[in-house]
C-alpha cells in the first residue's frame, strides 16, 4: 500500500495532518500499538520540520508485510551541518516558531530514537530527503 501528502511550509494549522491521517491507518491494519506509537512520533517530527523549514514537501510512504518505509522530500534552504542537527536541542527554527510551541532542536533526535533505520541527505539551498524505516516483527 502506498500512501502520498503534500506539505505546505509554513502552514502550521495544518502541520501533523499526514502522521494523523497515517495513524488512522495503521490502526485499521491491526499494527500493533507500540509500532503504531513509534511511526506515528517520527513521521510527525518529520512532518512538522518540513512545516518549519521548507518551502513545501512530499511524504511518500509504502508499507508492506515487512515493513514500514517513510520518505520525505522537501524544497528549502537544506541542513548545512546533519551531525550537529542530529544533536538533541540544536534548532535553526525562527523565534516565530519557537513562539508557536515548535522548534525545540529534538526533531531529527527523536526521528532517530524511535526509528528501525534513518537516513538523510541534504542539499543546501535546494533540500532535505529523509528516509525513515520500521521493520514489521512477527511476534
Amino acid at each position: 500500500m502506498q500512501f502520498e501528502y503534500i506539505i505546505e511550509g509554513g502552514n502550521f494549522s495544518k502541520a501533523g495532518t499526514a502522521s494523523s491521517l497515517f495513524k488512522k491507518v495503521l490502526k485499521q491494519l491491526n499494527v500493533d500499538p507500540k509500532l503504531i506509537k513509534r511511526t506515528v512520533v517520527a513521521l510527525y517530527e518529520a512532518e512538522v520540520n518540513i512545516v518549519a523549514h521548507a518551502y513545501n514537501g512530499v511524504i511518500r510512504i509504502d508499507i508492506d508485510t515487512e515493513r514500514i518505509y517513510i520518505n520525505l522530500t522537501d524544497k528549502g534552504p537544506g541542513i548545512p551541518d546533519i551531525e550537529l542537527a542530529m544533536q538533541k536541542g540544536y534548532s535553526t527554527a525562527t523565534p516565530e516558531v519557537r513562539e508557536m510551541g515548535f522548534g525545540a532542536g529534538m526533531g531529527l533526535s527523536n526521528i532517530k530514537a524511535n526509528a528501525d533505520n534513518l537516513r538523510i541527505q541534504s542539499e543546501v539551498g535546494k533540500g532535505t530527503t529523509v528516509e525513515i524505516e520500521f521493520l514489521l516483527k512477527e511476534d
